[in-house]
Order: C-alpha cells, then sequence, then structure tokens
C-alpha cells in the first residue's frame, strides 16, 4: 500500500497525500470510485524515475468526508491547482485516470496549470457519460446512503468489479470497497455520484485542442464504461500521437494491465511524435 503519511489543508478540508521516489516531479490523478492506491503497483516502478506525488481527491480514500461536501469536478481541479502550489510544482509530468483525466483537462483549461507532459487514460472527458446507475443514485442519494451495510457491500462490489475486464481478488476488491465502507464511508461513495454531472466536461470541451506538451492517450480496448470510440476521439482532440489501445483490458488499466501503463510512462519519449 502506499503511505499516504501527509495532509494539505485546502478549503478548510483535509486531504491526504504522500510522495516516493526522487527525481523530477510526476503527478498520479485517481479517478472514481478509486483511491490513490489504485497506483500502488505503478508508483513503485516510475519512483526509479520519478519523485512521485499522489493524492487522494476531496471526498475520496483517506481525504476528509463530511455531510453537504463539494466533491463534484468542479471543486478538484481547484484541488489539484492547490497541490501544485503547495509542492511548488512548475511543469511536472502528469499521469491520469477517469476523473483524474478530467481533472487535470479542467486544470489545464480553466486554471492555467502547465504540464511537461500529459499521459491520460480512460478518461471522463466527452459527453455522453454516466451510467443508468448513476442516474439513479442521483435522484435517490439518501435512499442508497441509508441501505443495510450487507446490501451497499454487495452492490460497491459489484460497481467496482464492473470497471475491471478480469476478475478482481478478494485482496484487490477490499483495497478499493474499504473506503468506502462504513457510515461515513457509504454516505460519501453515493454522495460522490450524486454530484456527477455531465455540465463539468461540457463546459471545456468546445476549448480541447492539442496542449502546449507532449500527451499520450491510452485506452482499454474491453472498456465498457467508456468505450475506446470515446478515447479516439479524445486522443484526436487533444494529442498529435495515436491513441494507444490495450488489449484485454477494461476501464481500470491499473488492475488489468498495470503492466502496460508502467511501459507507456518508462518509454515515452516526448521528442518523437510517433510515441
Amino acid at each position: 500500500m502506499l503511505p499516504l503519511d501527509r495532509t494539505h489543508d485546502f478549503e478548510g478540508r483535509r486531504i491526504a497525500w504522500g510522495t516516493i521516489g526522487d527525481g523530477p516531479p510526476l503527478v498520479l490523478i485517481h479517478g472514481t470510485p478509486f483511491s490513490s492506491q489504485v497506483w500502488r503497483r505503478i508508483a513503485p516502478w516510475l519512483a526509479s524515475r520519478w519523485k512521485v506525488h499522489y493524492f487522494d481527491l476531496a471526498g475520496y480514500g483517506r481525504s476528509q468526508m463530511e455531510a453537504g461536501q463539494d466533491v463534484s469536478l468542479a471543486v478538484q481541479n481547484r484541488l489539484l491547482a492547490s497541490l501544485f502550489r503547495h509542492w511548488q510544482l512548475h511543469r511536472p509530468d502528469v499521469l491520469c485516470h477517469d476523473f483524474g483525466g478530467a481533472t487535470a483537462l479542467r486544470g489545464y483549461y480553466l486554471d492555467g496549470l502547465r504540464y511537461r507532459s500529459l499521459t491520460i487514460f480512460d478518461a471522463v472527458a466527452l459527453s455522453p457519460w454516466g451510467s443508468p446507475f448513476v442516474a439513479h443514485v442521483r435522484k435517490h442519494e439518501e435512499a442508497f446512503a441509508g441501505l443495510p451495510a450487507y446490501a451497499h457491500d454487495a452492490l460497491l462490489r459489484a460497481y467496482i468489479q464492473g470497471a475491471a475486464h478480469k476478475p478482481m481478488s478478494e485482496e484487490v476488491l477490499a483495497v478499493h470497497m474499504a473506503p468506502w465502507q462504513g457510515e461515513t464511508g457509504q454516505a460519501g461513495f453515493y454522495r460522490q455520484i450524486a454530484q456527477m454531472d455531465q455540465r463539468y466536461t461540457d463546459e471545456i470541451e468546445p476549448l480541447y485542442a492539442p496542449l502546449e506538451c507532449p500527451v499520450q492517450v491510452l485506452w482499454g480496448e474491453e472498456d465498457t464504461w467508456i468505450p475506446v470510440e470515446t478515447g479516439e476521439r479524445l486522443c484526436a482532440r487533444i494529442s498529435t500521437r495515436p491513441l494507444i489501445r490495450v488489449p484485454s483490458a477494461g476501464h481500470l488499466l491499473q488492475e488489468d494491465a498495470a503492466e502496460a501503463v508502467v511501459a507507456a510512462m518508462l518509454t515515452f519519449d516526448p521528442a518523437d511524435p510517433g510515441r
């Protein structure tokens, strides 16, 4: 497990974060419904080249969770900008997934953040997104938050497994389920779903154009949450390089094909327009 032994005060709430390795800065941004522990198999390999910064998004993982909290995409890019200032980062490399992709893009287009390079995969970035389950929770958040623990755990397990193409072990499922269990975690899980809103990507979608830094886009060919065709569309909008398709992998590349993410990072040559 990655150590999250530091905290950052962001708008009066506690954000958990940590670092490993030494070298130029690299920032990892996780997605939903995950935490920075989704990088636990990847970050140690990257730490041989970079000083790796990772954190739990507002309202996720070991960061503070409380009733009435804004945990939407509208707040996560502000958090990212705050962490950049706190860490005194200037043009770090960035690796991001799912909501982390939307956060990095919002930070770039709305907050003026700049990156040395961006690696983005299976990202929430283009409409339409949001499943029927998300729409249902948005209408009935309070009812879901009050489910008996056994019913919540069963739903949570199925939801998380659905992100991966390959079956996850009980140990892996436990890592991803843990932050969302118990009274506080259960309420936090449905809170973040209830606040999912496509308008936060719609507002930046017209701004999409190749970034000022090299960008590589990866996508699981078996992603059932956001199809690979959406990855092709996004890649054409923000990068000058072809999409890297990852076979036999779903939305959660960190579990289905961690080696593909590591390889993409370690072989990424920003000077080569073909990679």
